[in-house]
C-alpha cells in the first residue's frame, strides 16, 4: 500500500486579493520546478490541511493549495457574498496566471471533486489530468440523500440528534432552516448550529466513526464550515441546471483522469462516482471495498497516492 509522503512545511506562502471583498491564502510546498498540481479541498468551506500536502511526491509536484473563500486563512472568514462556484473557478485561474503555470495536475476530493470538475470543464485545456475522490456533482437527490430521505435511515441516532433542535415544520425544510439559524444575529444560535451540522456530516464521513471534540479555537472555522455548505446546498450549488457536471463531461474525454470512491461513503454515495463514470468513461474508476468517505481512510489514502504517483509519467 503506498503511503503518504513525509510531512512538509510550504516553501512560499502568500495572500491574493480576488475582490474588493475576498483574499486568499495561498501556499506552495514541494519542488519549485516540478509538475504542478492544484488541490481543491472539500466543505465547501473546510479549508486546507497539512495532510493534503502529503499526496504528492514533493520531489516531483510543485504543489499549489488555497483556501476557498471564506474558508481557513482566506479572508473574511465565514462571508457568504460573492461567494459562489463560479467565484472559486475564477479564482483558480487568477492564481494560475499569478504563478505563471500553464497546466497543472487538477485533484479534488469531495466538495474538492465538485469544483475540480467544474474547473476542468470551464477549462480542459489547463488540466494534464484529474484526480478526483468521493464524488459530489451537486444535484437535488445528493441533497436529498443527506437532508431528506436516506442518511436517516443509515444513521438514525445521529439523525435525531441533528434535527433535535428543529421544529416539525422546520424538518420539512433542513437546509433552510439551518441555513437560518448559522446566518442568525444571534452568535450562540450560529455556533450551536454549526456544531450540530459537523458533527452529523463527520459522523456519516468514516467506516468506523472516531467522536473528536471541537477544541474553542477552532470554533470560528467550524461555524464558516458549516455557513458555506448550507449557502451552497440552499443554492443548488450555483450551477446552471441539476446535471451541468454530467452535461459537460465530454469536454473531459482527452483529459486522464481517475475517480476514487469508498464503497460504503453515506455522505457521496456510489451512485454519482459511477454517474459519472458512464458520462466519462475513459477515467479509470477505482471503487474502494473497505472505505467510506473520508480521504484519511487506509484504501482511500492508498488508491489517491498511487493515482498521483501513476501520473508522474503521464504529465
Amino acid at each position: 500500500m503506498p503511503p503518504l509522503f513525509p510531512e512538509i512545511e510550504p516553501y512560499r506562502t502568500f495572500r491574493l486579493p480576488v475582490s474588493e471583498l475576498h483574499t486568499l491564502h495561498i501556499e506552495e510546498s514541494g519542488n519549485p520546478d516540478g509538475a504542478p498540481v492544484i488541490f481543491f479541498h472539500g466543505g465547501p468551506g473546510a479549508g486546507i490541511s497539512p495532510m493534503h500536502r502529503r499526496f504528492f511526491d514533493p520531489k516531483f509536484w510543485r504543489v499549489v493549495l488555497f483556501d476557498q473563500r471564506g474558508c481557513g486563512k482566506s479572508t473574511p472568514l465565514g462571508e457568504l457574498r460573492e461567494n459562489t462556484t463560479w467565484d472559486l473557478v475564477a479564482d483558480a485561474e487568477r492564481i494560475r496566471k499569478h504563478l505563471g503555470i500553464e497546466k497543472w495536475l487538477v485533484f479534488g476530493g469531495s466538495w474538492g471533486s465538485t469544483l475540480g470538475l467544474a474547473y476542468a470543464e470551464t477549462h480542459p485545456e489547463r488540466a494534464t489530468g484529474i484526480v478526483l475522490r468521493g464524488i459530489f456533482l451537486g444535484r437535488k437527490l445528493e441533497i436529498d440523500w443527506t437532508f431528506v430521505d436516506g442518511l436517516r435511515r443509515m444513521e438514525p441516532e445521529g439523525w435525531d440528534a441533528f434535527v433535535a433542535n428543529l421544529t416539525p415544520r422546520e424538518r420539512g425544510a433542513i437546509v433552510r432552516a439551518y441555513h437560518r439559524k448559522l446566518t442568525s444575529d444571534d452568535a450562540l444560535v450560529r455556533r450551536e448550529a454549526a456544531l450540530a451540522w459537523n458533527k452529523f456530516e463527520n459522523h456519516a464521513s468514516k467506516l468506523v466513526p472516531v467522536e473528536e471534540p471541537v477544541a474553542e479555537e477552532d470554533v470560528p472555522k467550524e461555524i464558516a464550515l458549516a455557513r458555506i455548505e448550507a449557502h451552497y446546498f440552499l443554492n443548488g450549488s450555483f450551477l446552471k441546471s441539476d446535471d451541468q457536471l454530467l452535461h459537460d463531461a465530454e469536454r473531459l474525454r482527452r483529459i486522464p483522469g481517475v475517480i476514487v470512491q469508498g464503497k460504503y461513503d453515506l455522505v457521496c454515495p456510489l451512485q454519482s462516482a459511477w454517474d459519472l463514470h458512464l458520462a466519462w468513461p475513459e477515467a479509470q474508476y477505482v471503487v474502494v471495498p473497505d472505505a467510506g468517505h473520508s480521504a484519511d481512510e487506509p484504501g482511500i489514502l492508498s488508491a489517491l497516492v498511487a493515482a498521483t504517483e501513476d501520473f508522474k509519467t503521464k504529465v
